[in-house]
């Protein structure tokens, strides 16, 4: 499966099953890719000169085979409506 940072996906199993969402972020290295809006978590910052800390809410990392591209889905979906 291709999956580049920017491209459409939907999420097939887990807590944030059935969302769909934009890849920000992908580690090649561990299999993960950062979901938008998808595995949000709750992290606690400690305060800065810059950062006013407190608990932040952001997005983790999920594993690759969790999400299935949709934009490979709606192209196949034109092929297969021109062919007929």
């Amino acid at each position: 499966m291709i999956l580049k940072k920017g491209t459409q996906v939907k999420v097939i199993s887990g807590k944030d099953k059935g969302k769909t969402g934009e890849i920000l972020e992908i580690s090649r290295k561990l299999n993960k890719v950062k979901v938008k809006s998808v595995g949000i978590v709750k992290r606690h910052l400690k305060p800065t000169k810059e950062n006013k800390g407190g608990i932040i809410s952001k997005e983790s990392f999920i594993h690759q085979s969790n999400v299935v591209n949709i934009d490979l889905k709606k192209k196949d979906n034109k092929k297969k409506v021109d062919k007929k």
